[in-house]
C-alpha cells in the first residue's frame, strides 16, 4: 500500500523545504502538513545539505537564490550521494537558468510567484517518478550492444557496471525504450515524463537527452540508439 501522498511506503512522504523567504517557507510548511507530509526546513545551502544528510528526505523542493551559496551548488552537493528529486524553486525566468538547474541534476521547475495546487501536483509527480517499481511489473531486460537495460530492477549496465541516473533520466530511458522502434512525439515525452501540464517546455528534453546520451552512447554527438526527429521527437533504436 502506498501512502495518501505517494511516497515512501513505510511511512509519510519526507519534504525538505529550502527558502531563505520565511513566508514562503510557512506557506510551504502548512500545507504541506496539512496534507500529511512530514516537512523540515532550511534557511540557507549549507544547512540544506546538513539537514538533507541526517533527514533523508523523500522530495526535496529548493529555491535557487540562497543567501550563502547558488542552489546549483546544492543540487551538485546533493546529486554528489542522492538521487532524491529534486523540484527547483525561483523567480528568475531565464531559461538559461532551467538548463543550468536541470543540468545539474533538478527534476523540475516552478517558477515564483507559483499556486499551491501547481506546486503541489509537481512535487506528487516527482515523488511517484522515484518509486520503485512493484514486483512483477514488466520484468524486461532491453540489450543493445553496449548497454543492457532491466526495466523491472530499474538499472541500467554498461560495461559491467551500474549507471546511475537520476529518477527523471530514468523515466525518460524508460518511455522510449518501453517504445523501441518507435517514435515518440516531444509532448508525449513531456507530458509522460513530467506531467500533464508540460507540452512545449523542450528545452527540458535536450538537457536529459544529451545526459542520457552522455552517459550510455559510445560516441554521443553521432548517436546510435537515442534518435533525434528534429521538431518531432525522439526513438530508441536497439
Amino acid at each position: 500500500m502506498m501512502s495518501p501522498t505517494g511516497g515512501n511506503p513505510q511511512g509519510p512522504t519526507r519534504v525538505l523545504v529550502v527558502d531563505d523567504e520565511p513566508q514562503i517557507v510557512r506557506a510551504l510548511v502548512i500545507n504541506l502538513r496539512a496534507r500529511k507530509y512530514e516537512v523540515d526546513a532550511a534557511h540557507d545551502g549549507a544547512s540544506a545539505l546538513q539537514l538533507a544528510a541526517a533527514r533523508h528526505p523523500d522530495v526535496v523542493v529548493l529555491d535557487l537564490g540562497l543567501p550563502d551559496m547558488d542552489g546549483v551548488e546544492v543540487i551538485k552537493g546533493l546529486r554528489g550521494w542522492t538521487r532524491v528529486p529534486i523540484l527547483v524553486l525561483s523567480a528568475r525566468h531565464s531559461s538559461d537558468e532551467k538548463v543550468q538547474a536541470l543540468d545539474a541534476g533538478a527534476d523540475d521547475y516552478v517558477t515564483k510567484p507559483f499556486g499551491m495546487d501547481e506546486l503541489l501536483a509537481r512535487l506528487r509527480a516527482a515523488v511517484r517518478r522515484a518509486e520503485p517499481v512493484g514486483p512483477g511489473e514488466g520484468e524486461v531486460l532491453v540489450e543493445t550492444e553496449g548497454f543492457t537495460v532491466d526495466l523491472a530492477a530499474k538499472k541500467v549496465n554498461r560495461g559491467g557496471k551500474d549507471v546511475r541516473l537520476t529518477p527523471t533520466e530514468w523515466h525518460l530511458l524508460e518511455v522510449l525504450v518501453r517504445n523501441t522502434g518507435r517514435l515518440v512525439s516531444q509532448r508525449q515525452l513531456l507530458q509522460e515524463v513530467w506531467g500533464p501540464s508540460y507540452g512545449t517546455e523542450t528545452n527540458y528534453l535536450r538537457v536529459y537527452m544529451a545526459q542520457l546520451r552522455r552517459k550510455l552512447e559510445g560516441d554521443p554527438a553521432h548517436p546510435r540508439h537515442f534518435i533525434t526527429e528534429p521538431g518531432m521527437g525522439y526513438r530508441f533504436e536497439k
